[in-house]
Parts: structure tokens; C-alpha cells; sequence
């Protein structure tokens, strides 16, 4: 049985085997799992890591498949992390990026990880940090992170992404979606996907006007792609590349990597506490009395929360 330390030296090697098997350590946030990352960490950093996010419906899947042939196209490396929710009632998840983007798993140079969001909110799964990190560490090139699509507050992508890609698609309300506070902020270049849909010129024409009128030295680029007819790919890959030489060569990417340092620790943190804080008061029932107290009335949820965590203190 291999040790962790062994599947980390074949992992940094180029062994698929003991990424894969190292991966499915880190998303079960297995004690060997945090120890690889540990090992893995300082060896990552290198890959251009761009998040893909947009409303459901948008076409976001379609789309990165796309980007990631084009992407092999220029012969750069691919890592894909694509996320999928999970049912409340079944805690399954169909992953059905995997079947979508079937054609590139043949391909050496691709590796696609499928994952579910685990009841996690933002558009992410829990260990999507930690399978970047492994994914980077493995030597690729560029890693694309394909979020749930579950709306205007999907914004956790921007927090590890280098480059963050909005894709909205017009007839789809995303003009009204468009001009709210949120998704359209983190957004380092906004796609109108399935432009060959009406009305798609004009969705391009209502996000110039917001992005004309934002603030910044750098104006958002807006570009009009149909991923399932390939068109405008070609534009946006320039535009991916554009983007990560004007991060590489300003202060911009080193203030966001310590944006998403600081971030990635404090959402680690909340949830170690919070963690710790359950299982605690859970072993005397606690936790149970208070939720039954708050259930009745009897008790603000407020309240409620200050003594658990006073009794946790």
C-alpha cells in the first residue's frame, strides 16, 4: 500500500493513477488527503486557473468543452474541474459534465474531475481549492473550474479563479440578472453564449453600457460565442490570454493570490469551527435542546447561537 508520500512523488512524476487516487483523498477531506495537500502546495501556483460561471442554462458546459479543445488546440496542458449538484434528497449528483466533455478524457494531455457540490453553496464543491491545487502541482497548464450555475450569488469562483469568465445567454432574463450587484462584479470577461439566438446583440450592446459606466482603468471585454457551433472561441481564448499577461505583468495577480489566501483560510477556518462546535455539542444534546427551544418559540435563533457558542467557549 502505497503512502501518501509515495503517490505525491508519482503524482508530481506524471502519474494519472496517483493523482486520481490522491484526489478522492482530498474530496473526502481525509487526514491523508490534508497531508498531501501540505506536500502539494508549494509545487503548485504555476497554472492559469480560469472559473467559468454563469446562470443554469447558459451553456457553460458546452462552452468549456470548447475552451478546452481550443486550449489543446495551442498545445497547453488541461486540468478541468467541473461541478454538479447534489440531490437534497438522494445526495447524489448525475455528473453529467463527464458525458458532455467525453470526447477529451482520450486525450493524455486532459484530465476532468466531476464533482459534487455536497449541499455546499456558491456554486462550488468543498474541495474544489484543494483539487486546483493537486491539478496544478501535476504540471498543467491551464486549469478550468466549471461552476453549478445556480445564479447571481455564484461568485466563490472569483476567490480562486485567475480569470473569471461570466457567460449569459440572451432571452434568458440575464439582461435583468445582468445589471444586479454580484455576478456581473467578478466578472474578468463577459461572454453572450448561444449568440446566434435573437436578440443577442442587443444583451451585448445593455452589458456594454454597464460595463462602460463601471469604474477601473481595464474595460471588461464582452464577446459573443456559440459553443455548440464553435464560433468566437478562437476571440475568446485570446481574450483568456490577454488577461493572464495583463495579471502577470502588474501587481494584480499578486494582490488577488493574497485575496484568495486570506479567503481560503478564513472559509477552512469557519468550517473547522463550525465542525468542531457541532460534534461537540452534539455528544450531550445541546445542540438538540436549543434547536427544540428555538422550534417552540422559546428562543431567538440569535440567542440560541450565543449560547451554543458560549458553551463551546
Amino acid at each position: 500500500m502505497p503512502t501518501v508520500e509515495d503517490l505525491v512523488e508519482r503524482l508530481l512524476a506524471g502519474n494519472r493513477r496517483a493523482l486520481s487516487r490522491l484526489l478522492t483523498l482530498i474530496e473526502n477531506d481525509a487526514p491523508e488527503g490534508r497531508r498531501a495537500l501540505r506536500l502539494l502546495y508549494p509545487r503548485s501556483g504555476g497554472a492559469h486557473t480560469v472559473g467559468i460561471t454563469g446562470s443554469a442554462g447558459s451553456g457553460k458546459s458546452t462552452l468549456s468543452g470548447a475552451i478546452a479543445r481550443e486550449t489543446r488546440r495551442r498545445g497547453r496542458t488541461l486540468g478541468i474541474v467541473a461541478i454538479d449538484p447534489t440531490s437534497p434528497f438522494s445526495q447524489g449528483a448525475i455528473l453529467g459534465d463527464r458525458i458532455r466533455m467525453q470526447d477529451l478524457t482520450s486525450d493524455r494531455e486532459v484530465f476532468l474531475r466531476s464533482m459534487a457540490t455536497r449541499g455546499n453553496l456558491g456554486g462550488l464543491a468543498p474541495a474544489t481549492a484543494g483539487v486546483v491545487t493537486a491539478l496544478d502541482a501535476f504540471g498543467k497548464d491551464v486549469v478550468l473550474v466549471e461552476t453549478v450555475g445556480a445564479g447571481q450569488d455564484e461568485v466563490e469562483v472569483a476567490a480562486m479563479a485567475d480569470t473569471t469568465v461570466v457567460v449569459l445567454t440572451p432571452g434568458a432574463g440575464d439582461d435583468v440578472q445582468a445589471m444586479k450587484a454580484g455576478i456581473m462584479e467578478i466578472a474578468d470577461i463577459l461572454v453572450v453564449n448561444k449568440c446566434d439566438l435573437p436578440n443577442a446583440d442587443l444583451l451585448a450592446r445593455q452589458l456594454a453600457s454597464i460595463v462602460d459606466a463601471a469604474p477601473g482603468e481595464r474595460r471588461t471585454p464582452i464577446l459573443k460565442t456559440a459553443g455548440a457551433l464553435n464560433e468566437g472561441i478562437e476571440a475568446l481564448l485570446d481574450a483568456l490570454e490577454e488577461h493572464r499577461t495583463y495579471i502577470l505583468a502588474s501587481n494584480v495577480r499578486e494582490v488577488h493570490r493574497r485575496e484568495q489566501a486570506r479567503h481560503q483560510v478564513l472559509t477552512l477556518a469557519r468550517q473547522r469551527l463550525i465542525d468542531r462546535l457541532v460534534a461537540r455539542q452534539a455528544t450531550d444534546g445541546r445542540l438538540d435542546a436549543l434547536v427544540e427551544q428555538v422550534a417552540r418559540r422559546e428562543l431567538d435563533p440569535h440567542s440560541a447561537a450565543d449560547a451554543l457558542i458560549g458553551d463551546a467557549d
